[in-house]
């Protein structure tokens, strides 16, 4: 599996985060749309399997297969723009504006929502066979989630609201590991692994999604949870993106960023003279 060093995939982030930038509004819409609806997909999969095998981790272990197969396809997240575009902006690439940076958001916001919601009423049809019938065992479990984790942060005031954020840092801090490492291997293999490991962490972890939350909620109020569409975007959807943007960016873009990009021409600079020196002996 052909590896990448940091130099060189840090490199690849803020190219990536350029391209974004400039992307047609056409192209951003098409592509947030199909990443937010698989993984809405892989969230409804690793729940079910969840339900069915009792296991969670069972479900969490096969809930990277949505976020693998969208990255692939070059699709794209709120979590993941979060941290690449800023790069673009931080680097002072030609054309890159804050305002252009804030329209990428923007349209993937729409885009991701925009799949999720799509995948939540089809699922909820599905479940239901046409809301005539009451929701099966994964239904119920999904609203039972969605009610405890927006009423239930929202009992708790100030320090529900920051639970909330925290663990929205948490999430997009792997996250955007899994983003990178789709970004160190030139073989599908190495970026499929690469890719596992930090999105099965954060699922185990039940760390907050901004995107797979946009699937979740509607799901919930759609299998008769007992919450509003306030409470789902004060007391879940507003801090837990706002913790994906802080963690992401933190955790991932900016320790790499400055840590490898702008260190990365140094690294030859020790061998070249010691070549020379070793030369200059030789002719003595």
């Amino acid at each position: 599996m052909a590896y990448l060093v940091p130099a060189e995939f840090v490199t690849k982030m803020v190219d990536a985060g350029e391209a974004k930038i400039f992307m047609s509004t056409r192209d951003t819409l098409i592509r947030s749309y199909m990443a937010g609806a698989i993984l809405a997909l892989a969230a409804v999969f690793a729940i079910t399997v969840a339900v069915q095998t009792g296991s969670f981790l069972v479900g969490s272990m096969l809930f990277p297969v949505g976020f693998i197969m969208l990255y692939l396809m070059g699709f794209d997240l709120l979590t993941g723009v979060f941290v690449l575009t800023p790069l673009a902006l931080l680097d002072r690439r030609p054309g890159v504006t804050v305002k252009g940076v804030l329209r990428n958001w923007g349209l993937v916001f729409t885009g991701n929502f925009a799949g999720a919601l799509t995948v939540a009423a089809m699922m909820a049809f599905i479940l239901t066979m046409g809301f005539h019938l009451e929701p099966d065992a994964v239904g119920q479990k999904l609203a039972g989630v969605g009610e405890a984790r927006t009423l239930g942060y929202a009992e708790h005031g100030t320090v529900g609201w920051l639970t909330i954020f925290l663990r929205g840092m948490l999430c997009n801090w792997m996250v955007s590991m899994g983003v990178v490492g789709a970004m160190i291997s030139t073989h599908v293999s190495g970026k499929a692994i690469a890719m596992w490991m930090p999105i099965m962490l954060f699922f185990f972890m039940g760390f907050e999604h901004s995107v797979v939350n946009m699937f979740l909620f509607p799901f919930a109020m759609m299998m008769g949870g007992d919450f509003s569409i306030m409470d789902y975007m004060i007391w879940n959807e507003i801090p837990t993106a706002l913790g994906n943007l802080v963690g992401g960016l933190a955790f991932t873009g900016l320790t790499l960023y400055s840590t490898h990009y702008k260190t990365a021409p140094k690294r030859n600079l020790l061998p070249t003279a010691a070549n020379r020196s070793t030369t200059d002996l030789a002719k003595v």
